[in-house]
């Protein structure tokens, strides 16, 4: 990507005016300004970003939803002021949140948007994966994406239009194949090591060293006191060095969640027919997300593709060179062009 400085930021601006990319996730935030007139698509290395602005947790189902339109008002006002910009200079927003799974979700953002900016400007309100999905396929809605961080989300779209979902229900409804879920059954082994109700682990003395503890049974206290799902995300790392080491419920924890990643994204493309007829018809799986980074020993990324390929051949990884946020900014720059053509009557 290209960074541009404040100079020609404020240049760009005042000329053509900016596209606003926002990817809100579990654990951070991030909104990135392109100047208007810039082409979408292309290479990666070639993406002009004007500026970009970190912030906190934007789900309001985790931090609830004074606290996440919060963080997004000052993200997206973080990277205009970077950019040398102001609201005025917005000619389109994408905001792609996770929490996102309704229409009322979209709508009630929609409302919140329309009073912060101006008249004219464009708004595209999507779940997250629809931004990391634009960012392996450079703003085009095909394919199918399977986010692994935090949460996890199975994504895809037609290039008719056509949408599917699987997983992104959150933690206590079920996405064991996320970190939150890969820590939760770790947590859950070293309690069960403990009373008597499972095997011994490694995991019991690697989480307790740690988190400095002394005893699992204090790990009821540590757990409560804050179970903010980026928190016991935070424990992924140890559950797959255990399981590089052999532990073999660690193994078994990661193996199940191969499992279950692989699944949502097979349950998608099945909806979406993305493999055609005969099944072997090729199509994008965008992959995105701390649980799909490489490890030394245990590739989880590399397990997942290997069981969606058994069943779909066509399949064609990609890791993404853009981060979703960029994605998010050409997604808004490619409706908004297309909205501006409807309208010229071109």
């Amino acid at each position: 990507m290209q960074y541009r400085n404040g100079v020609a930021a404020a240049a760009a601006e005042e000329e053509t005016g900016v596209i606003l990319g926002v990817d809100g996730g579990t654990t951070t935030t991030v909104c990135v300004c392109l100047p208007a007139a810039s082409a979408a698509g292309g290479s990666p290395e070639k993406v002009p970003v004007l500026a970009r602005a970190v912030a906190g947790c934007s789900n309001h189902n985790s931090v609830g939803e004074i606290a996440a339109r919060e963080t997004l008002e000052q993200v997206m006002a973080e990277a205009l002021s970077k950019a040398g910009a102001d609201h005025s200079a917005v000619r389109a927003v994408c905001l792609a949140v996770s929490g996102v799974n309704h229409p009322t979700d979209k709508q009630r953002i929609l409302n919140w948007l329309r009073d912060i900016f101006p008249s004219h400007v464009k708004f595209y309100v999507e779940n997250d994966a629809v931004a990391a999905l634009a960012s392996g396929t450079m703003g085009k809605l095909h394919g199918c994406v399977l986010i692994a961080g935090t949460g996890t989300i199975a994504y895809g779209f037609t290039e008719d239009g056509r949408e599917a979902r699987a997983a992104g229900a959150g933690p206590v409804l079920g996405d064991w194949g996320s970190g939150y879920g890969i820590a939760a059954q770790a947590l859950t082994a070293v309690i069960r090591a403990h009373d008597g109700r499972g095997p011994p682990t490694n995991l019991s003395e690697s989480i307790l060293d740690k988190l400095k503890l002394s005893s699992p049974d204090e790990l009821i206290g540590w757990t409560y006191a804050d179970p903010s799902w980026a928190r016991i995300a935070a424990l992924v790392p140890i559950v797959v060095s255990s399981a590089e080491e052999g532990d073999e419920v660690a193994n078994k924890i990661l193996s199940n969640s191969v499992e279950e990643l692989a699944d949502s994204v097979i349950a998608v493309v099945r909806r979406l027919s993305l493999c055609g007829k005969e099944g072997k018809d090729s199509f994008p799986l965008v992959m995105v997300g701390g649980v799909l980074e490489s490890n030394k020993g245990w590739d989880i990324a590399g397990k997942v593709t290997n069981c969606i390929s058994k069943v779909f051949p066509g399949a064609h990884p990609i890791r993404p060179e853009v981060e979703p946020a960029v994605g998010a900014a050409l997604l808004a720059w490619n409706n908004f062009n297309k909205d501006t053509k409807l309208c010229n009557g071109s």
